[in-house]
């Protein structure tokens, strides 16, 4: 129960602050600046070194891939029905294929499935990051015309991300120096990821001009968060897989939109209203989709 009251508290928190403080309107960049550039790589290092790497956690790693190839083809028909302008398309591609598998995706797994469940998540986010910026930028960039496309910017992208720097680092550091008298600290900023990333949610929720976007709206959201973990879960039942590794790896896949790729798509200019509403509504929406999942998970 407190983990749920901690995740209605903070979102609710930033609404709050967003509407009657004098906050700056992009305040939410400092608060991502610190779970980006401290908590999340703390998180990598919190838990990656103490995983137990079997052929299980292909599936966590697998997931994001599948999930963003599916959603590519997807919004590529959905495109061609609809007859969207390139740049909505590639906008709906970022933001119907990458899931919240950090900012929401942590604090939900906590909630219901606990602590021990947030090794695995890591796995399903960093995979997510590294699609966001890689295939993911080359989406945005192939949309701009302003932004020319090439495997140098990519690779810089993906490099100066703190959190894949950190993920590299929690797997290659311990084989060489022990890290555990840091483990403390690694703990404590860890800790900070959960409510952070929900005020920062807070701060940036915004559903102005739904009604007009509402058919698109429509069919990123029922890619993400009802097809999207159907294909998962199928995939996990045909390989008769059983555990907690397979329960994450459906419940991150019912994330709603990654924030992040909303900004890529805001810096590429592709459709930033729709994108950003797609991200603020889903996550809304995904409180009781993604109950609905755990209890189908668990079932």
């Amino acid at each position: 129960m407190a983990n749920f009251l901690l995740i209605g508290i903070c979102i609710v928190a930033g609404l709050l602050v967003r509407r009657f403080t004098a906050v700056p309107a992009d305040a939410y960049k400092g608060v991502n600046a610190l779970i980006i550039n401290l908590a999340l790589p703390a998180v990598a290092f919190k838990y990656l070194p103490h995983i137990q790497w079997t052929k299980s956690l292909i599936l966590p790693a697998a997931m994001p891939v599948i999930v963003w190839l599916c959603g590519w083809v997807y919004v590529k028909a959905y495109a061609a029905k609809a007859k969207l302008d390139k740049r909505t398309e590639n906008g709906l591609k970022l933001v119907t294929g990458l899931g919240n598998t950090s900012f929401l995706g942590f604090p939900l797994v906590i909630a219901w499935f606990g602590h021990d469940a947030l090794g695995i998540a890591v796995i399903c986010d960093q995979v997510t990051f590294t699609l966001l910026a890689t295939a993911g930028i080359v989406v945005a960039m192939n949309a701009s015309e302003k932004h020319s496309l090439s495997a140098g910017t990519v690779l810089k992208k993906m490099f100066s991300f703190p959190p894949f720097v950190g993920c590299v680092a929690a797997l290659v550091l311990p084989l060489f120096i022990n890290l555990s008298p840091l483990d403390p600290l690694f703990d404590m900023l860890a800790a900070t990821v959960a409510p952070l990333a929900l005020f920062s949610i807070g701060l940036q929720l915004k559903f102005d001009g739904w009604r007009r976007e509402l058919k698109h709206l429509s069919a990123s959201f029922l890619y993400k968060l009802v097809l999207a973990p159907l294909i998962i879960l199928g995939i996990v039942h045909f390989l008769n897989m059983k555990g907690t590794i397979p329960e994450i790896s459906i419940f991150e896949s019912a994330m709603p939109s990654h924030l992040t790729a909303t900004i890529v798509a805001s810096e590429y200019n592709l459709n930033p209203k729709l994108t950003s509403l797609v991200a603020g509504i889903g996550i809304v929406i995904s409180f009781v989709t993604t109950a609905v999942w755990y209890f189908i998970i668990k079932g």
